[in-house]
């Protein structure tokens, strides 16, 4: 969230209002990201993978998919941090499913439920895994 010189000098009823502005232009930076459908990726399932630096620019950036943590870690970094390219490159629909009861614990509430609301899929592997 960013505080700008306008956030500070505010009201609190106003302050409230900022902050939801921010919160939505957030969750709206990681809409535009997604693919149309889960169709769209076909990312590798096997094999090493190396993330540029735009999407790893603060720790690993190579990780082996047949190691089940790196995978997750992998998943993370891209849903976090990729942009739709990224998404589509890096991601495979069926390792997603597979993995998200487990992997939409380890992300940031803004992306489960931005990728819960838009891929109705995923909320269902949710349910199905409870």
């Amino acid at each position: 969230m960013s505080f700008s010189p306008e956030h500070l000098a505010s009201s609190p009823s106003d302050l409230s209002g900022a902050v939801a502005e921010d919160f939505a232009l957030y969750r709206e930076k990681f809409r535009l990201r997604l693919p149309e459908s889960l169709e769209e990726l076909r990312g590798p399932i096997e094999g090493v993978v190396e993330l540029p630096l735009h999407v790893a620019w603060s720790g690993m950036t190579v990780y082996d998919l047949g190691k089940p943590r790196q995978r997750m870690g992998l998943y993370r970094t891209v849903l976090h941090e990729g942009l739709r390219d990224d998404l589509e490159r890096f991601l495979n629909r069926d390792l997603l499913l597979q993995m998200w009861p487990v992997l939409r614990t380890l992300v940031g509430r803004t992306v489960r439920s931005v990728w819960g609301e838009v891929f109705p899929q995923l909320a269902a592997r949710s349910r199905s895994a409870a």
